[in-house]
């Protein structure tokens, strides 16, 4: 199962700062955008592989079937 989150990325002064809308621990900086689109995906690959480790339940998010 495919599952989609969706992120807000805001301009700061030190570069852009990008949250997880549905799971909002999820945050983290960049100094471009790009940076920070890939520094998010990070995040929230290891906050899913966290959660699941402690056997958590993952936040709710648009799930698709492949």
């Amino acid at each position: 199962m495919l599952h989609t989150y969706t992120a807000k990325y805001t301009k700061i002064p030190s570069g852009y700062m990008g949250q997880v809308i549905e799971w909002p621990e999820v945050l983290t900086e960049g100094k471009t955008l790009e940076e920070c689109r890939e520094m998010l995906k990070d995040a929230l690959t290891e906050m899913v592989l966290a959660y699941r480790e402690q056997s958590r339940e993952i936040p709710c998010c648009l799930c698709l079937s492949r």
